[in-house]
C-alpha cells in the first residue's frame, strides 16, 4: 500500500456503512532481522478529528524540532557574521551544526513526518545518518572551546566517524545492510565521543573563572543524559519522540548564547583595551618622535652641535654591540641616546650658547638639564631605561658626578655607555668656545679618566673602536648631517615642530637686537662673532664710548641715548662686511674678518674720525669719544681667549688716555726702554702735564674726577688749615615758560667760557647737572668771592642770551657746615 522500505506512517482507510461486517487486514513486511513492524493504536472516526488527536499528541516535539532547526541555522549564520567581524572562529557555530543535525533527527522521528516531506522513508534514513555523523560537529565544538588542546585525538575520532559513515553508506547503497543495522556501532561511537568530550571539557572548564563555562558543563551533561535516554529507548519502544533531546538542546543553546554574549563582551573589552594600548603606544611614539624632533631642533640652533644626539646614538650602539647587547637592547640604547639631552629645552639659550666660561650659577643651572629631561620623559614607557639614561648620563664613575652622585655599577649601564659616547662626541666636535681636540688628546683624556669619570671597561672599548677606525666611520657619516633622521619635511609632526621653532627662533632673533642701536645684543652677537672667529682670521675689537656717564648726568639719558644711537648706526655701517654687537652699556664688540693689521688700524682710525665728526657739533654729546682694544685673530683660537686679549688691549689703551686704540701685545715695550729714551719720554710727559694743567682743560673733568679732586683738597684743608670754598652756580629761567634745550645749551656754553676766563688756574670747575656748575676756589679771601661771582655775572648779562636765564650761586667753606646763598 505504501511501498517497500517505507518508514512508519499513518494510513487512512476510508470506510462507510457499506463496509460493515468486512475485515481490514494490514500486512507488514520487514527486511531487517532486528526490527519488526508494529501496528500502533487504530483510530476510528472523522479524519480531521483524528489529525487533531495526532497533532495534540505529537505536535510539541515537532515544533521543538523546527525551533531547534531554525535556531541551529540562525546560530550558524550569526557565528559566521561574528567571525567575519572579529576575525576568529566562534565555537557556537559548531554547536549550530550539532543542533541542525539534531533537529533533522527530531523531525525524522516525528509522527508528522509524512506531512513534512513526500518520502518519509528517506527522512527516516536521514535520521540514522545524523546519528552517525553527529560526533563530527561535537568534536569541532569541543576542539574550538579548548583551543586545540586535544586536536590530534579529535582528528582520530573524527576519522573513525567518517569511516563508519562511509562503510554504512556503501552497505546501504548495495542493499547489504540497512542503516538501522549499523546504528549500534554509530551509537557506541557517539557515546564514546560524548564521554570523551565531556571529560575533556570538565577538565578544561571547571578551573575557569567564568560562571558561564560551568553552566556549559551542566548543559552538556544534561544533553548527554537526554541523548542517552533517547538512544536507549529505540530498543525498548516502537517510537521515539525526541522531546528530551530537543529540550536539552534548547537549554544548551541558551547556555551557549549567554556564554557567547559574555565572550563577545570580553572580546570587546579586550579589543577596547588593545585599542587603548595601541593609541597609547601611538601617542607615546608620536610624543617620542616630537621629543626627538625637539632635541634635534635645539641642537640645530647651534651649528657646532648639530647632529650630536645622532652621533652619540651611533657611538653608543657600537659600544653596546661590543658589550654583547641584543639587537633589541641596542635599539633601545639608541633611542635613549637620541633623547639624553632633551632637558636642554629648559635651559636658557644664552647659557647654552655662551662663548665664554660659565659662572658657578650658570653651571648650576646647566646641571639641572638632567632632572628636567627625566621629568619630561617620566611618562614614556615605550623605551626602557629612557629616564635613567637622561637622568644619570653625567654621573661619574668615582661618584663626583651629578645629579645624585652615583658611583661604579650603581650608575645604570646604559647611562655609563651614553656618558662615554657623549663625552667622545663633545671632545671630537668643535664648540663655540674651543676647537675639536686631536685624537691624541682624546686618547689621553679617556686613559686618564678611566675609573674616575668613565667606566674603565667601556672606556677601553671606546679606545679600541678609535684604534680600529669605526668611530671615524660614524663621524664621517654624521658630522655634517642636518638632522635628516628627524627633520623630514614630509612628516607632518616634524614639519609642524620645525616651523614652530623657526618662528620662535625668528622672534628670538628679533628680541635679540638692541632697539636703541639696532645692533645684536650680547647673547646673539657674541655667538655670531664666536662662530666667525673660528672660521676666519681677522681683527676683534672691543670699543668703549668714553664720557657716556657724564653726558647722562649733565644732559640726561636722552642725550646719552642719542650718542649711543649715533655710534650704533656708525658701527653697523662699518660692520657691513663683518660683525658688530652691543655688549651692554657703553661697550661694543666688532669683528672684521680677513683683514691685515694695517687694514684694521685704518678701519678703527676712520671709525674714530667719523664718530668725532658726528658728535662735535652736538653740544650735548660733544664730550663723547671712543677707546678701543684690538686683537688679530688667527682663525684657530677659542673665542674666549681672543675676547680676553682684546679686552686687555682696551684696558691698556684707556690707561694711556681716552680717545685712543691699542693692539694687543704679549709684552710691554717699556721694560727694554733705554735711559735716554726714558728721559725723552719724561720730558714729553712733563710738557703734557703742564699743558693739561692749563685751565682750558679744567672743565673736561667729569663729576667722578672732580669728586676725587675735592677729596684731596679737603684733606689739605684739614691738615694745613687752608681755606677753600665750594660754589654752586645755577642758571634759572627768567620767563614763565621753559626755554628750548638749544637756547639753554647756548647759555651754558657762554657761561662756561666766562668761568674759564674769570677764575685762576689753580681753581677747579665741573658741570654738575644740565643747569649747574660746581667751582672749587683754593685759598681765596671770603670777601673776594662776591666780587668774583659778580664779575662773572656782569660778563654774562652783557650777552644777548642773558634775558632767558638768570644766574645765582651758593657757596660754602669746605671746613664749615653752613653756607650762604646769593
Amino acid at each position: 500500500m505504501v511501498g517497500k522500505n517505507s518508514a512508519s506512517r499513518f494510513v487512512f482507510c476510508p470506510t462507510s456503512y457499506k463496509d460493515a461486517g468486512k475485515e481490514l487486514r494490514l500486512e507488514l513486511t520487514t527486511y531487517t532481522s532486528n526490527y519488526s513492524g508494529v501496528v500502533n493504536s487504530i483510530y476510528c472516526g472523522d479524519q480531521s478529528a483524528i489529525w487533531q488527536i495526532i497533532f495534540h499528541q505529537y505536535g510539541p516535539s515537532t515544533f521543538i524540532g523546527f525551533f531547534v532547526l531554525f535556531s541551529g541555522m540562525t546560530i550558524i549564520l550569526f557565528s559566521m557574521i561574528l567571525g567575519f567581524l572579529y576575525h576568529i572562529d566562534f565555537d557556537m557555530e559548531y554547536l549550530g551544526w550539532c543542533m541542525t543535525m539534531g533537529a533533522v533527527w527530531l523531525l525524522g522521528e516525528s509522527k508528522l513526518r509524512q506531512i513534512l516531506v513526500p518520502n518519509a522513508s528517506a527522512l527516516a534514513s536521514l535520521c540514522f545518518v545524523m546519528i552517525i555523523l553527529c560526533p563530527i560537529p561535537l568534536l569541532l565544538y569541543a576542539d574550538s572551546i579548548q583551543n586545540g588542546r586535544h586536536r590530534r585525538l579529535y582528528l582520530i575520532a573524527g576519522g573513525i566517524v567518517l569511516a563508519n559513515f562511509a562503510i554504512s553508506s556503501v552497505l546501504y547503497s548495495t542493499g547489504m545492510k540497512d542503516y538501522i543495522e549499523m546504528l549500534p556501532l554509530g551509537q557506541i561511537i557517539l557515546t564514546a565521543v560524548f564521554v570523551m568530550v565531556f571529560v575533556h571539557l570538565f577538565q578544561y572548564l571547571h578551573k575557569s573563572k567564568y560562571h558561564t563555562d560551568r553552566l556549559l558543563l551542566v548543559g552538556l551533561l544534561l544533553i548527554m543524559v537526554c541523548v542517552t535516554i533517547e538512544s536507549a529507548s529505540v530498543y525498548f519502544v516502537t517510537s521515539v519522540s525526541g522531546i528530551f533531546t530537543g529540550i536539552g538542546m534548547i537549554i544548551l543553546l541558551f547556555v551557549n548564547v549567554f556564554r557567547t554574549v559574555r565572550g563577545i563582551q570580553h572580546m570587546e573589552d579586550m579589543r577596547q583595551q588593545q585599542e587603548l594600548e595601541r593609541k597609547q603606544k601611538q601617542t607615546e611614539e608620536m610624543t617620542l618622535q616630537m621629543m626627538r624632533t625637539l632635541a634635534a631642533t635645539i641642537e640645530g640652533k647651534d651649528r657646532n652641535n648639530c647632529g650630536h644626539s645622532i652621533r652619540v646614538a651611533e657611538y653608543a650602539a657600537l659600544i653596546g654591540k661590543r658589550l654583547g647587547l641584543s639587537s633589541e637592547e641596542i635599539e633601545n640604547l639608541k633611542d635613549c641616546a637620541y633623547l639624553h639631552d632633551i632637558g636642554a629645552i629648559g635651559i636658557p639659550d644664552q647659557i647654552l650658547s655662551k662663548p665664554g666660561r660659565l659662572s658657578e650659577e650658570e653651571y648650576a643651572l646647566i646641571k639641572q638639564h638632567t632632572l628636567i629631561g627625566a621629568h619630561i620623559l617620566k611618562d614614556i614607557t615605550l623605551v626602557p631605561h629612557l629616564v635613567e639614561v637622561t637622568k644619570s648620563h653625567h654621573e661619574r664613575y668615582d661618584g663626583t658626578g651629578y645629579p645624585e652622585g652615583l658611583s661604579g655599577v650603581a650608575i645604570p649601564l646604559y647611562a655609563r655607555i651614553v656618558a662615554v659616547a657623549d663625552s667622545f662626541d663633545a671632545m671630537h666636535s668643535r664648540r663655540i668656545y674651543r676647537n675639536a681636540l686631536s685624537e691624541d688628546q682624546i686618547r689621553k683624556e679617556f686613559s686618564e679618566s678611566a675609573g674616575k669619570q668613565f667606566d674603565p671597561r667601556i672606556s677601553a672599548i671606546l679606545l679600541d673602536l678609535m684604534d680600529e677606525g669605526h668611530l671615524e666611520d660614524v663621524t664621517g657619516k654624521y658630522k655634517e648631517m642636518e638632522n635628516s633622521l628627524y627633520m623630514d619635511s614630509n612628516h607632518t609632526i616634524n614639519k609642524f615642530i620645525s616651523d614652530v621653532f623657526t618662528t620662535i627662533k625668528s622672534q628670538e632673533d628679533i628680541t635679540s637686537y638692541d632697539f636703541l642701536t639696532g645692533l645684536p645684543l650680547r647673547t646673539l652677537g657674541e655667538k655670531q662673532i664666536a662662530c666667525a672667529v673660528q672660521d676666519h682670521s681677522g681683527c676683534l675689537a672691543f670699543v668703549d664710548m668714553d664720557n657716556l656717564k657724564k653726558i647722562n648726568d649733565v644732559h640726561g639719558h636722552k642725550a646719552g641715548d642719542r650718542a649711543l644711537m649715533t655710534l650704533g648706526k656708525l658701527l653697523a655701517r662699518f660692520a657691513s662686511n663683518g660683525y658688530a654687537c652691543r655688549l651692554g652699556g657703553d661697550e661694543f664688540l666688532l669683528f672684521f674678518p680677513d683683514i691685515t693689521h694695517e687694514e684694521a688700524s685704518e678701519h678703527i682710525t676712520q671709525l674714530f674720525q667719523q664718530f668725532h665728526a658726528l658728535t662735535k657739533d652736538d653740544a650735548e654729546i660733544q664730550y663723547a669719544s671712543l677707546s678701543a682694544g684690538l686683537y688679530m685673530c688667527s682663525g684657530n683660537e677659542p673665542f674666549p681667549d681672543c675676547s680676553s686679549k682684546a679686552d686687555n688691549a682696551l684696558y691698556y689703551a684707556k690707561q694711556n688716555g681716552k680717545n685712543q686704540f691699542s693692539f694687543y701685545q704679549p709684552q710691554i715695550d717699556h721694560l727694554s726702554t733705554s735711559v735716554s729714551e726714558a728721559g725723552n719720554n719724561l720730558t714729553q710727559i712733563a710738557k703734557s702735564l703742564q699743558d693739561s694743567g692749563s685751565y682750558m682743560g679744567a672743565l673736561n673733568l667729569d663729576y667722578r674726577d672732580f669728586a676725587r679732586q675735592y677729596s684731596y683738597i679737603h684733606q689739605l684743608v684739614i691738615r694745613n688749615h687752608c681755606r677753600c670754598y665750594l660754589i654752586m652756580l645755577t642758571m634759572e629761567s627768567t620767563g614763565e615758560t621753559s626755554p628750548s634745550i638749544e637756547k639753554a645749551e647756548q647759555a651754558l656754553l657762554q657761561m662756561e667760557e666766562i668761568i674759564r676766563k674769570s677764575i685762576r688756574k689753580i681753581d677747579i670747575c665741573t658741570r654738575y647737572s644740565s643747569m649747574q656748575y660746581l667751582i672749587l676756589l683754593f685759598q681765596p679771601l671770603e670777601s673776594a668771592i662776591p666780587n668774583i661771582m659778580d664779575r662773572i655775572f656782569m660778563q654774562y648779562e652783557s650777552l644777548d642770551c642773558s634775558k632767558e636765564f638768570h644766574p645765582i650761586y651758593d657757596y660754602q667753606a669746605m671746613s664749615e657746615e653752613e653756607h650762604k646763598k646769593y
